[in-house]
């Protein structure tokens, strides 16, 4: 599920627009307060153009949907900063946000790096930094790995993570989530202990960060 920081003084609009994205985009998470142990795959800032500066020195790298009244000068327009102006349509602005979530992934301010690794989501490879050995990944690993940084330090139980990356399938078990933990850690670690990907903590999971 997609994390996105809404960041609105106008009380009225950001429940109206928090409302409208969990009718028509309910896979994203809203939040509207900034969280260390959180990782935002967009953020949506109403107004307050000088806010861009302050967010990206929080190391938040996400494209920005900016929500503007006006045109601001100040505000170079790219793939990471999304320019939608109002009276807003909320069509736009929907395909805007959808869209959003895979512009990061094609560059390379959108890997994911931890303990010297380097995962590309786009390209479904992670680079061991220590060596620089390229290793193929399946979507479904991606999809562990994305999911377990995004948690950070958390601990994610298997159950969490079968609902997360394979949905509620009744032919999938925990020991599908096992079978594909192990897997990617021979495909991955080489029996290297400096190199541990995933750990293995209190029945559950989380990245090696």
């Amino acid at each position: 599920m997609p994390n996105m920081l809404l960041i609105s003084d106008n009380s009225d609009f950001r429940q109206d627009l928090t409302d409208q994205i969990t009718l028509y985009a309910p896979d994203f998470a809203v939040f509207e307060e900034e969280d260390e142990h959180t990782v935002f795959d967009v953020v949506v800032l109403d107004e307050k153009p000088e806010l861009l500066k302050e967010l990206r020195a929080h190391q938040i790298k996400s494209p920005v949907i900016h929500l503007l009244s006006a045109e601001d000068n100040n505000i170079e327009e790219s793939p990471l900063n999304i320019i939608i102006f109002k009276p807003l349509s909320l069509n736009e602005f929907l395909n805007q946000l959808k869209s959003s979530i895979y512009v990061l992934e094609n560059r390379a301010e959108g890997y994911l790096c931890f303990n010297n690794y380097e995962l590309r989501p786009s390209s479904k490879e992670i680079l061991n930094l220590r060596n620089n050995e390229l290793i193929k990944l399946t979507e479904k690993e991606v999809a562990i790995i994305r999911y377990l940084y995004k948690a950070q330090n958390k601990i994610v139980s298997k159950n969490e993570l079968l609902q997360e990356v394979w949905g509620y399938s009744p032919d999938v078990t925990t020991h599908t989530i096992e079978t594909h933990i192990y897997r990617l850690r021979q495909k991955v670690e080489h029996d290297d202990l400096s190199a541990q990907l995933i750990v293995t903590e209190d029945g559950g999971y989380k990245l090696k960060f």
